[in-house]
């Protein structure tokens, strides 16, 4: 019989973001997937709050935290991984795509700093691939769409899909980022949904749908299959795309957009000092008219 994971959400209200401490529970080994660092744009300010709490959990609970997973570089929360790896000696792991978003968002910072091949990073995942948390199988699987980078990450009957797919009273991802491509999210999507209907998939983010008075972030392939008011059985590739782009061309850029990506794509590092020994993230000004 396949071991289950137990998991632990933590969600961060300022971002929307669902953190997850997943563990084994026959030998405690654990992995901390897409960690949240607090940042306050106004001031500059950085906190570890959130992610200090979800290792104070796994302190509780007497759990040796072997890795932080990130399901892809997000742009609306700064990572905490570089955190948990310093308290922990956790590895960092990322898909083997982070290059290729490297490469797109090098010269938009002037990131000089930054080699594009994915060296920020312990471990890159390709499809496929297999770790072992414990007694527990962690399988990657390469779902790009969102960005050329992102991954899922299996573990027994759970999938954590990172910005894929949201709650089904929600959606998708939006796919217009750099190196997004909505063609290729359908087709990411459609092989999460393949799996069986009682896999349970759990969100990065949650926004609660228009009517809807909690916070959620669990739901299974059936529901997804049935209720997604993006994906549900029935929706085409061409149909999706249509309705991707239109969505896609109404959303404004994301609170930390600019911070967050700098700072992820760097698997959490900020940018070097300069020579007043101060750290600084680039702000690119995009002139109109």
């Amino acid at each position: 019989m396949t071991p289950s994971a137990e998991i632990r959400a933590f969600f961060d209200k300022p971002t929307s973001t669902v953190t997850y401490l997943v563990f084994d529970p026959a030998t405690r080994e654990a992995a901390v997937i897409d960690p949240v660092l607090d940042y306050d744009p106004a001031s500059g300010e950085v906190d570890t709050g959130s992610v200090a709490a979800v290792l104070a959990e796994a302190g509780r609970l007497q759990l040796k935290v072997e890795w932080a997973l990130e399901t892809h570089v997000h742009a609306d929360h700064l990572s905490g991984a570089p955190y948990i790896k310093a308290k922990t000696g956790a590895k960092v792991g990322i898909g083997e795509h982070i290059a290729d978003v490297q490469r797109i968002f090098r010269p938009i910072f002037n990131a000089s700093d930054l080699v594009a091949d994915g060296r920020d990073f312990d471990r890159l995942f390709k499809d496929g691939d297999r770790l072992r948390l414990g007694e527990l199988e962690v399988e990657i699987i390469y779902s790009p769409g969102h960005t050329p980078a992102d991954v899922s990450y299996r573990i027994g009957d759970a999938v954590f899909v990172g910005d894929t797919l949201f709650m089904p009273d929600y959606g998708t991802a939006r796919a217009d980022f750099p190196g997004g491509d909505a063609r290729q999210l359908y087709r990411s999507i459609r092989k999460l949904l393949a799996l069986p209907g009682e896999t349970r998939l759990f969100m990065c983010h949650d926004y609660k749908a228009l009517g809807r008075d909690e916070y959620a972030w669990e739901t299974t392939v059936a529901d997804q299959r049935l209720h997604s008011v993006h994906v549900s059985e029935g929706v085409s590739e061409d149909e999706f795309v249509a309705m991707r782009t239109a969505r896609d061309a109404t959303l404004s850029a994301p609170r930390l957009l600019l911070p967050s990506i700098q700072v992820n794509m760097r698997a959490g590092r900020f940018p070097p000092a300069e020579a007043n020994g101060i750290r600084y993230l680039m702000i690119p000004v995009k002139e109109r008219g």
